[in-house]
């Protein structure tokens, strides 16, 4: 099992593209194990185990596609509301969540395939992703984020190299349609800062000072609330109004998705603090361009690793 059990990372990069969520990514991968595991015997080495397991995986993901709708984002499932609105929520199934970065890129992949494979993580691109079809989908990522050729794809789909060309096609146009946004994902000094300066300011709720940090046009979403707010106005109006409770707060960065994370705090009446959200950033230049804040605190902050409460801070 353990010749198989180092392929789990890459496998759940793969899963999670096509799936949209980690857990189901973790659960489509176990099944790939068990697969694989069962039907090891006959494995026959004309492709690479790394080739093979990918293959079942794949057809995995396509079984529990079979039967879903699409998951997705609050900025594309519905009209920009208002600070008035009244609050929907909608299933966990039904939106795009996000995925450890460690889970999802291999710790031992070179520099470039792992800018590539974080790229391909990003939530803009897996929202992207799942307007394609199931078997579009996962031509596409064969191809553009493993490098297979057209002629293993189609063996693996059991398709035609004409079919698959003809998916691959259709897809890169669905693709080019989208708004991907900032595909830039390498940490650098200026992002770093950018997010030390976006928790100083958040942590003191300076909302003067965490407005000047998003681009004019930032939105600002909260799944599984239906509802996103766009522009520096609205999202001002939405900090000192309704989500005023979130003064006080403490934030602990992590990654997610591609991109910087953090896992947020809420003062609690006790005096204490209580796991709230998981703030996902994407960043523009110098700019933040989105804030996704997940409230699913009990499935999402086990997965990152994040405390049931902050760490005590120490002063002085």
């Amino acid at each position: 099992m353990t010749q198989l059990e180092r392929h789990r990372p890459a496998l759940t990069g793969h899963c999670y593209r096509m799936l949209g969520s980690a857990v189901d990514a973790d659960d489509a991968v176990q099944e790939t194990m068990v697969r694989a595991w069962r039907s090891l015997d006959r494995f026959d080495a004309r492709s690479s185990l790394h080739t093979w397991l990918y293959r079942i995986a794949t057809n995995v993901c396509l079984d529990a596609l079979a039967d879903r709708t699409r998951r997705t984002r609050p900025i594309e499932d519905g009209p920009m509301g208002t600070v008035d609105d009244t609050l929907e929520t909608l299933p966990r199934r039904h939106w795009i969540e996000p995925i450890p970065d460690a889970r999802a890129v291999p710790a031992d992949a070179d520099p470039a395939e792992k800018t590539l494979l974080r790229q391909s993580i990003r939530l803009a691109f897996v929202a992207a992703l799942q307007h394609l079809p199931p078997k579009q989908r996962a031509a596409l990522l064969l191809t553009e984020v493993l490098g297979w050729s057209a002629a293993e794809v189609a063996e693996s789909l059991e398709s035609t190299v004409a079919s698959v060309n003809s998916a691959l096609q259709r897809a890169r146009a669905t693709l080019a349609s989208r708004d991907l946004g900032d595909t830039q994902v390498d940490a650098t000094d200026a992002r770093t800062l950018l997010v030390e300066r976006y928790v100083s300011a958040f942590e003191r709720y300076d909302v003067d000072a965490l407005t000047r940090l998003l681009c004019e046009d930032a939105t600002l979403s909260m799944p599984p609330y239906r509802l996103w707010l766009k522009g520096h106005d609205a999202i001002r109006s939405w900090l000192l109004g309704h989500g005023a409770g979130c003064r006080g707060s403490r934030l602990i960065p992590t990654l997610a998705s591609g991109a910087p994370a953090l896992g947020q705090y809420r003062p609690t009446a006790q005096g204490g603090h209580a796991p709230w959200a998981l703030i996902v950033l994407d960043i523009s230049k110098d700019r933040v361009q989105s804030m996704t804040s997940f409230l699913d605190t009990e499935t999402l902050f086990p997965l990152f690793g994040l405390p049931t409460e902050p760490p005590a801070r120490i002063e002085g």
